[in-house]
């Protein structure tokens, strides 16, 4: 039996995080409950060429099986807590969305899901993305945190020597991936960097 991830999309800068995690789910044979936000739909056709939710472009195949839910029907499964899932991930997440999570509010269903898996005791991680921060979003950052979600900001690591904006994706893509449980392959793991690298203590 397939295990559930759901996937919120708002609308801050990183489409590419979004749809390299839809597929990656996909391949490890997840079931992906995909919640996308207005200003996420315009950022798949600012940043992707997307009209529209373009589910078999974001899975990068057409027998994808993702299950979308229109951002206002709030009496969605996922807004459930008797809808079991294995974690949900909010990819990119906006300031507008961590504050909506962080505060309570349950606006749409993407805010929904994610205050669900909170009072459900459920992995929930936000891919935050927008900087700089004012003392507004740390604050917020503080409130989710405590209330049981992680704060994942999307800032790559350089220490596998990245030689392409794929490999950067990868890395974020691959600790977002580490958060909820879903094997990968992604070479995102302190023993798999390069052979040659050495502490500036060594």
């Amino acid at each position: 039996m397939s295990r559930r991830i759901v996937v919120g999309l708002s609308g801050a800068s990183g489409a590419v995080y979004a749809r390299r995690l839809v597929r990656l789910l996909i391949e490890a044979g997840r079931e992906v409950h995909l919640v996308v936000s207005p200003l996420g739909a315009r950022l798949l056709h600012d940043e992707l060429g997307m009209e529209g939710v373009d589910l078999a472009a974001l899975a990068g195949r057409a027998d994808h099986g993702i299950v979308q839910h229109h951002h206002r029907d709030v009496g969605a499964a996922i807004a459930s807590g008797s809808f079991v899932h294995d974690g949900m991930i909010i990819c990119p997440c906006s300031n507008n969305t961590l504050a909506c999570v962080a505060n309570g509010k349950s606006d749409n269903l993407l805010h929904r899901a994610a205050n669900v898996a909170l009072k459900e005791r459920r992995r929930l991680v936000l891919a935050h993305r927008e900087t700089p921060l004012s003392l507004v979003e740390i604050r917020n950052m503080q409130l989710v945190t405590e209330a049981g979600a992680i704060v994942a900001p999307t800032n790559p690591g350089f220490y596998m020597l990245p030689d392409s904006i794929d490999d950067l994706v990868d890395f974020v893509v691959g600790r977002l991936l580490d958060l909820v449980g879903v094997e990968h392959d992604l070479a995102t793991r302190w023993q798999n960097s390069p052979a040659n690298f050495r502490s500036p203590d060594a």
